[in-house]
């Protein structure tokens, strides 16, 4: 072969434009359904099968596993989708990249593709750059560019080969194994970090005759396991959640690809002829998908045991601090890194709630009369301390503010997250408060005096009755004027408290406590009913005012 006839530029600039146009195609598609496929991607998840399905599709459309095990990876990081479900998307993604090829095979070997290229891309540029103020045609016109882009390339490549391909003796190449070209279809994919890029190289390769059905199959499967590389690439420095994602996907397509390789003769010859698909670029996106499926097949049943094994992986990258959603997910997905925001908010919330039961030292049979609540901390731990990781948690939550902030929020996303942080503010004001009184109440419990007990059991009551109440109105999301009604019985309790404890001292003169530490009790104890019920009050008012929590 002379090397010379082989026009290594084209070639190159044929891969390039090609690459180019999946970043258009991937970005209009983002741009024209991105949330969609978001909120598809999360509800059709919480079933093996349906994450699969799910994964496959959206990567079919969208045309990126990349973009595809991104939002996976945020929404296991929201603790939105399990790891096990997780898995299944990512197993689908893998089959759903395998489109493109069908594409390539069906169309773009088939027709003109350079003249079929030349409208889309007139017609995209043109929306692209005269349509800026109107995001769905520029949208689209990112889109036409990216589908004409992936043509263009494509021709460029495969005329490049073709003008070699009389030139090759395929004999020089038969005594070769079949390895060297998984290893070559493996290092290509690597470099060029594009599975779909490889799969048209190997096609066009295949349709020049410059290799066989054989070996084009091997490069595939050295394709799918080297395309690997980019999600590895990615969480080297990531998340625990990130770095089981990349190592699971990395076990999939080995698995699949050494099963596949060592039955790559009977694959091939089971297609061409049991199933008589003769053509041979037919054949080969038939067994790359057929390969895909196979890692499918292999891992379906063992989804739930591999998800556990891949929970015990990695236990080191776990990030640090104790938030619970917030530190898995990148404040660069707004609408997730805003929900796992929420989510973290109610964490607070619940928190400060049981916060405030402990250091009323509301006793378990009482405090199991509470709907919903969860003993997250034990009564035997330091109230301090626990008083102290709520703060922490709200130093983590500012500063995962003020990232989301540095991204392009839109208007009601920018005040919905305002109201969290205002809401969240008046949650810790409300921990200070009963903090402050922990010493009073901590008395008023170990003395003997009957009016100071009295008072503690009013306290401890009306915060059961109002904090279940509170509850129960903060989760039907329209009950801001009962929430309202609710902080204004605060006051009067206050009031009567006060009375009763003031005429009571006479009768029942205060033996060992303070007077001025039972007042304080009451006064911290409704201050701090009164902020958890401001906070609530504060995420009604943004809900009234049209914003949605995502």
């Amino acid at each position: 072969m002379n090397i010379v006839d082989f026009d290594f530029w084209m070639f190159i600039a044929g891969l390039g434009i090609f690459l180019f146009g999946m970043f258009h195609l991937e970005n209009g598609l983002k741009g024209l359904a991105g949330n969609s496929f978001k909120r598809l991607l999360q509800k059709f998840t919480n079933k093996r099968w349906k994450g699969i399905l799910s994964g496959a599709f959206i990567t079919a459309i969208l045309q990126s596993s990349s973009l595809v095990t991104l939002l996976v990876l945020a929404f296991l990081g929201g603790g939105m989708i399990s790891l096990q479900n997780s898995l299944g998307v990512v197993f689908g993604a893998n089959l759903g990249t395998t489109v493109t090829a069908w594409i390539v095979a069906t169309v773009g070997f088939k027709l003109n593709i350079t003249d079929l290229s030349f409208p889309f891309l007139a017609i995209g540029t043109l929306s692209y750059l005269l349509l800026d103020s109107r995001p769905v045609l520029k949208n689209w016109g990112s889109f036409l560019i990216g589908f004409g882009l992936l043509f263009l390339g494509l021709d460029f490549m495969k005329t490049s080969i073709e003008n070699i391909a009389d030139q090759v003796d395929l004999s020089l190449y038969a005594n070769l194994g079949l390895w060297v070209f998984l290893f070559v279809g493996l290092i290509i994919t690597v470099l060029i970090q594009s599975s779909s890029a490889m799969i048209v190289i190997v096609l066009s390769a295949l349709n020049a005759e410059l290799i066989t059905i054989h070996q084009s199959v091997a490069m595939i499967i050295g394709a799918n396991i080297g395309t690997t590389s980019t999600l590895i690439i990615a969480s080297v420095n990531g998340t625990a959640d990130k770095k089981r994602l990349a190592a699971a996907n990395v076990i999939f397509n080995l698995v699949a690809g050494t099963v596949s390789f060592l039955l790559l003769k009977q694959l091939v010859y089971f297609t061409l002829h049991f199933l008589r698909i003769e053509e041979p670029l037919m054949a080969l996106v038939f067994l790359n998908t057929t390969i895909n499926l196979i890692g499918i097949v292999l891992f379906f049943p063992f989804i739930p045991a591999f998800a556990r094994f891949m929970n015990n992986r990695f236990r080191k990258s776990e990030p640090s601090g104790i938030s619970l959603y917030i530190k898995n997910v990148d404040p660069a997905v707004s609408d997730i890194a805003l929900k796992a925001l929420n989510n973290e908010i109610l964490r607070v919330y619940s928190l400060t709630e049981q916060f405030i039961l402990d250091c009323l030292l509301v006793r378990k049979d009482e405090r199991n009369k509470i709907s919903g609540f969860k003993n997250i901390f034990r009564a035997e731990k330091n109230l301090l301390e626990i008083y102290n990781q709520l703060k922490s948690i709200e130093d983590e939550i500012t500063d995962y503010y003020t990232q989301i902030q540095k991204f392009n929020l839109s208007e009601s996303e920018a005040d919905l997250t305002a109201g969290y942080m205002i809401r969240l503010r008046s949650m810790i004001i409300a921990a200070k408060n009963i903090k402050d009184v922990i010493p009073n109440i901590k008395e008023m419990s170990q003395s003997e005096d009957k009016l100071a007990l009295e008072v503690l059991k009013q306290l401890q009551d009306f915060a059961v009755q109002n904090l279940t109440k509170l509850n129960q109105l903060s989760k039907q999301g329209k009950a801001q004027d009962e929430i309202a009604d609710l902080q204004s019985k605060y006051e009067k309790f206050y009031n009567l408290t006060i009375d009763f404890l003031y005429k009571n001292i006479p009768d029942k003169a205060l033996r060992g406590v303070a007077v001025s530490s039972v007042t304080n009790a009451i006064k911290k104890t409704v201050s701090s009913l009164e902020d958890l019920t401001t906070s609530v009050i504060n995420l009604e008012f943004a809900k009234g005012a049209g914003l949605k929590e995502k």
